[in-house]
């Protein structure tokens, strides 16, 4: 059995049109996602302690982070004044 890497199966994956445009669709949520978890990371706080300074489990943020959890915006200011951030919302 030949193996591929991740990579060559997304590319392969992409070129299928339904693929390629529900990828297009997520793109945006996942590279929100990306931001907030590195910023997490920079200020060396774990899931947990995002969490208490939130006010809420650190299981909901493990699910934010992968990708099941579809929050609400206060959930958004929540999470970006835990973080010292700010979150700008721009409709253009």
């Amino acid at each position: 059995m030949h193996m591929i890497s991740h990579k060559e199966f997304k590319q392969a994956a992409l070129k299928n049109k339904e693929v390629r445009r529900l990828y297009d669709e997520l793109g945006p949520e996942y590279e929100v996602i990306s931001l907030l978890i590195r910023t997490r990371n920079q200020k060396n706080m774990s899931q947990a302690e995002l969490a208490k300074k939130m006010g809420t489990k650190q299981s909901a943020i493990s699910r934010f982070e992968s990708g099941t959890y579809h929050p609400t915006m206060v959930f958004f200011y929540r999470l970006a004044n835990a973080l010292g951030a700010k979150l700008k919302v721009t409709v253009s």
